[in-house]
């Protein structure tokens, strides 16, 4: 007979759960404005925005310091330990859409005071014993959709997490492939400065021999001496650069401060293809985006929890045991012992507390569509930055090359000039000088157009992320929760790379600096 009562009300509750409203807007994605093509998309594009990009520099080291990278990175396990946070607030969240069962047993033995006006029969001992067993029921019917949006909200924030932890891979994987880039560009600057050394040490040292035979003036050897102690003065500054960029790719790894291993020199770095993609493939591409639009999932949903405030909270408790004076007899059916209750409870006034509640939620909506809306406009901006970056260092490239060259040949033939008595040795040094800052740039140029191609991937995303994040540790388990969809279509399988980079060559030798 409890039984059946209990199935009643609890199939009642069930009904009453099910059938009740959902306050508040349900989400749907915000329109945005987005570009048809970006300004200055390429036509060679190549569909390898899925694939381990970095693996087209063809440079063995940079796969394993990314390898090691997604391993060990600090960052990486604090976004994979974020998300197994987010995963226990959903459990705990959800949990209140379910009865709360608990059960209980006491066991005690009393005396009764003989002088607290009750009077104990003849016969009868004061000291008694009493054992009891329970098992209780409570379960907020959730008729107006409070806890169900508060579950929405938790499953959008864990999602929320799970972007966030791809979107730190992503910048990861981009940061480590840029700091190697930029150290192999300090080796180059470094090898420029110190054979420019060598150079004017071996021409002061003629100047030296000159001056002591009385062939040329104390001016000459001066000016001489400057421009060989000018080129030794960059040698400390880049190699301070480059331990201080060891420095900090040896954190990205995960590793303390130390000497990083070097692959392949700068100039024969591959150069990865331009990934293609329309401007609208973005929302789905870029884990931040998506994180965004999560954050903005789960401020919409608290809109209705808020709301839900405003109706009456509905309660059931129930509680079933037994409880005798004798062990012997607890588990008898005259020990038997039941209740069932049932609690509304409706605010009336709150001074504004609640609409209080509701204002501020609308607010935090419109903050969370407003970030959304503008992490969406950074990110077209950030495309178009790293494709127009692409194109334009690679012409500067181009026009620094010929500078180089020029340079070089206005200084042998200065070189020349001076040796044949028709110029002074200031045009030498002038010439010189210019080739010395011109060899610099061009190597300059050759790491920023590689860090283009790196931060072209990065801002463009894609299935690269997906793949990455295999390689790294630990992985928390899937983040999708097991009643819910996924927020975004997952990534298709990765096509075959059109115009991929040429076959790798034979792995280079090594070098440890």
């Amino acid at each position: 007979m409890d039984g059946t009562l209990l199935a009643r009300l609890s199939a009642c509750a069930a009904l009453l759960a099910l059938s009740g409203c959902l306050l508040g807007p349900d989400y749907a994605r915000p329109k945005v404005d987005v570009p048809a093509t970006y300004r200055f998309a390429q036509g060679e594009a190549a569909e390898i925005a899925n694939v381990a990009w970095w693996e087209q520099f063809q440079d063995p080291v940079l796969d394993q310091l990314i390898a090691t990278a997604l391993q060990e990175n600090r960052d990486v396990k604090i976004a994979a330990a974020r998300v197994d946070e987010f995963r226990g607030q959903f459990v705990t969240t959800r949990s209140g859409l379910f009865p709360q069962i608990g059960a209980g047993a006491d066991a005690s033995r009393q005396r009764a005071s003989a002088a607290a006006g009750i009077p104990i029969p003849n016969g009868v001992s004061p000291i008694y014993n009493q054992f009891d067993a329970t098992v209780s029921v409570a379960w907020e019917i959730d008729l107006f959709g409070k806890v169900r949006r508060q579950t929405e909200a938790a499953r959008a924030n864990l999602l929320a997490s799970e972007e966030g932890r791809r979107a730190t891979i992503l910048t990861l994987v981009g940061s480590v492939a840029s700091a190697y880039i930029n150290l192999r560009n300090l080796d180059r600057q470094l090898e420029i400065a110190k054979e420019t050394v060598q150079s004017r040490d071996e021409s002061v040292r003629v100047f030296t021999l000159r001056f002591k035979g009385g062939e040329v003036s104390q001016m000459e050897l001066a000016q001489s001496q400057s421009e060989y102690e000018a080129a030794r003065a960059t040698i400390p500054q880049i190699e301070m650069q480059i331990g201080q960029q060891e420095n900090a790719l040896s954190v990205l790894i995960g590793k303390n401060p130390g000497a990083i291993l070097r692959g392949r020199e700068l100039s024969t770095l591959g150069t990865p293809p331009i990934p293609d993609g329309l401007p609208s493939d973005l929302l789905e591409r870029r884990p931040d985006l998506l994180q965004a639009e999560q954050t903005l999932v789960s401020e919409n949903a608290l809109i209705g929890a808020a709301k839900a405030l405003y109706f009456p909270s509905i309660s059931l408790t129930g509680m079933f045991g037994t409880v005798s004076s004798q062990f012997s007899n607890l588990f008898t059916g005259p020990a038997r012992v039941w209740s069932f209750a049932g609690s509304v409870a409706q605010p009336i006034f709150t001074a504004g507390n609640i609409s209080g509640q509701v204002h501020q939620a609308e607010a935090r909506q419109q903050e969370a569509l407003f970030a959304y809306e503008k992490s969406i406009q950074v990110a077209f901006q950030e495309v178009e930055d790293a494709l127009i970056s692409v194109q334009k260092t690679h012409e500067q490239l181009a026009v620094v090359g010929n500078q180089v060259e020029a340079l070089r040949t206005y200084a042998r033939l200065a070189s020349l000039r001076y040796e044949g008595g028709y110029t002074s040795y200031i045009e030498v040094l002038d010439a010189e000088r210019s080739l010395f800052n011109a060899q610099l740039n061009y190597t300059q140029t050759q790491g920023a157009e590689l860090t283009s191609f790196v931060n072209l991937y990065k801002a463009m995303g894609g299935g690269w992320v997906l793949a990455a994040e295999k390689l790294s540790y630990p992985q928390p388990a899937s983040a999708t929760p097991p009643d819910s969809a996924p927020a975004a279509p997952a990534p298709a399988e990765a096509p075959v790379a059109r115009g991929a980079a040429p076959a790798r060559d034979p792995p280079v030798a090594l070098e440890a600096r």
